[in-house]
C-alpha cells in the first residue's frame, strides 16, 4: 500500500545549514561574541514577536511592507525585522533599572519578507552593539566603535579592511553652507551613485533636482576630498565653512580620530570618506562603514553610527547612543561564495573512540577522562567493522580516533590515530590527554 508523502522543503529566504556548514558559522558568530564581551557589553536577547503598534512605532514605507504580521486572538503582533527597534522598547522599559551608559550587544534572527535573491534573505542573523547614553554620551565612545570593529574583524582573520568615518554634522554643514538644506536628502541619494553610474551621470542628476553647475561641482569637489586621514581633516578645515554644524562636525572628526588612535587601530584600517551618510533620517554625528579591501563587491560588511534620541516613540526621556551592526549571515554566505572560508569538518568532536569489545565500561571511562579534561569526545556504539567505523570519521573530519580492544583494556592503554598523518601509538590516557589539550 503506498502513502503519500509530503515532500520536505523550506520557505524560500530561510536558510538551513549542513552540520559542516553550521560549525563553520557558529565559529564566526563565537568570535563575534567574544569580541564584544572584551569590551565589556552585556548580552541581551528581545523577544522574537512584539506587539504590532511597538514594533511599527517609527516604521513606514518599504519596512512596514516587509514586517510579517498576523493575528493571534486579538492581538496584533509582529515579527521583529532588526535589532534597534526591540532595544528601543527595551531601554524605554527597563530605563530606571539600567545603569547609563547602558551597553548592550545582541546576536540574533530578524525577518523582513523582501524579495530573495543571493546573499539577501528573509530570515537572518544581526550582531548589534550600542551604548546608550542618558542626556548625554561622550565622544570617547564613537572612537571606540572603530576600536571594536578592528578586534573582531582581525580575530575573524581579516588584516585588509578599511573602517570608513564621516560625521553627518559635516555634511549637514556643507548643505546649509551652499543653501541645500531642504534637498540634503536628495542629494545624498544622488552621491551614494557615484561608484555605480560614475561622476558625469551624478552630475547631471545633481542638475536635475535644480542647482546651478557651479553647485553640482562643488558638491562633487567635497565629496572627492582624498587623502590621509589628517590631510583630509586639513582640507575641510580650510573650506573656512562657519556653520555650527559643520564646524561641530570636523571638532567632533577630529576627536574621534584621535581616539581611534589612541585605541591602537593602526591608520592602514580606518579613514575619513565624505561620501558616508548612512540613515538620512536616523544618524546625527558620527557613521561608520567597513569595506573588506580585496572584495569590494560585498559591499559594507558593518555600518552603523551615532544617533540623537533612541526611545522618541516610547519615552520623553533623551537617550542618544552609538552602534553598529554586522550582517552575520550575508556576510557568512558572501566568504563562503568567494572561498574566502570554507567547512572543514562535520563534528565538534575532537576525538572519537572506536571499541572493540562488547562491554564498553573500559571505552566510556575513557571517555569521561577526556571530557574532564574539556576534550570534546565521541564514542561510535555501532558495532560495525574497524574499516567502516574508519570511514565514517574520516567522512565527518575527526582528527584523532582512539581504538580500543581487548589488548588496550589489558594494559589499561589506548590506541591514538591520528587521521591527518596517519601516525598511530600506543599509550596511557594521560598522555593521549596532554597530546590533544
Amino acid at each position: 500500500m503506498s502513502e503519500n508523502k509530503i515532500k520536505p522543503r523550506t520557505l524560500a529566504g530561510f536558510v538551513e545549514l549542513l552540520p559542516k556548514d553550521q560549525i563553520l558559522f557558529n565559529d564566526m558568530y563565537d568570535k563575534i561574541r567574544a569580541s564584544y564581551e572584551k569590551f565589556g557589553f552585556a548580552p541581551l536577547d528581545t523577544p522574537i514577536l512584539e506587539y504590532s503598534e511597538v514594533l511599527l512605532a517609527k516604521a513606514g514605507g518599504e519596512t512596514e511592507k516587509q514586517i510579517y504580521r498576523f493575528n493571534k486572538g486579538d492581538t496584533d503582533i509582529s515579527m521583529r525585522f532588526d535589532l534597534t527597534v526591540p532595544l528601543a522598547k527595551y531601554v524605554a522599559m527597563h530605563q530606571g533599572e539600567l545603569a547609563f551608559p547602558f551597553r548592550r550587544y545582541q546576536i540574533g534572527k530578524v525577518f523582513r519578507g523582501e524579495r530573495t535573491q543571493k546573499g539577501r534573505f528573509r530570515e537572518f542573523y544581526q550582531c548589534d552593539i550600542d551604548v546608550i547614553g542618558d542626556e548625554t554620551l561622550p565622544l570617547m565612545t564613537d572612537a571606540e566603535i572603530p576600536a571594536i570593529i578592528y578586534e573582531t574583524f582581525t580575530s575573524l582573520g581579516f588584516s585588509d579592511f578599511t573602517i570608513r568615518i564621516n560625521n553627518r554634522k559635516v555634511l549637514n554643514g556643507f548643505f546649509e553652507s551652499l543653501e541645500l538644506t531642504e534637498k540634503a536628502a536628495d542629494v545624498l541619494r544622488v552621491i551614494d551613485k557615484i561608484d555605480k553610474i560614475g561622476r558625469d551621470a551624478v552630475k547631471e542628476e545633481l542638475i536635475k533636482l535644480e542647482m546651478e553647475a557651479i553647485v553640482a561641482d562643488k558638491i562633487l569637489e567635497f565629496i572627492e576630498i582624498k587623502g590621509a586621514t589628517d590631510e583630509v581633516i586639513e582640507a575641510l578645515t580650510n573650506l573656512n565653512i562657519d556653520k555650527g554644524a559643520f564646524v561641530t562636525g570636523v571638532n567632533e572628526l577630529k576627536e574621534v580620530v584621535k581616539g581611534i588612535r589612541g585605541f591602537g587601530v593602526p591608520d592602514s584600517n580606518f579613514r575619513i570618506d565624505l561620501t558616508i551618510a548612512r540613515g538620512l533620517d536616523y544618524y546625527t554625528g558620527t557613521v561608520y562603514e567597513t569595506i573588506l579591501n580585496e572584495y569590494p563587491s560585498m559591499g559594507s560588511v558593518c555600518s552603523g553610527g551615532r544617533y540623537d534620541n533612541l526611545a522618541e516613540f516610547y519615552t520623553n526621556k533623551k537617550l542618544p547612543g552609538v552602534g553598529i551592526s554586522i550582517g552575520l549571515s550575508r556576510l557568512f554566505y558572501k566568504l563562503q561564495e568567494a572561498g574566502i572560508i570554507e567547512a572543514s569538518k562535520a563534528t565538534t568532536a575532537d576525538v572519537m573512540i572506536l571499541p572493540m569489545n562488547e562491554d564498553l565500561t573500559y571505552a566510556l571511562n575513557t571517555a569521561k577522562v577526556l571530557r574532564e579534561a574539556n576534550i570534546n569526545t565521541e564514542v561510535n556504539y555501532s558495532k560495525k567493522s574497524v574499516k567502516s567505523m574508519m570511514n565514517y570519521a574520516n567522512r565527518i573530519k575527526v582528527p584523532y580516533v582512539i581504538i580500543i580492544g581487548e589488548d588496550e583494556e589489558k594494559e589499561n592503554k589506548v590506541t591514538i590515530k591520528n587521521m591527518t598523518t596517519g601516525e598511530q601509538t600506543t599509550t596511557n590516557i594521560n598522555d593521549v590527554v596532554k597530546m590533544l589539550k
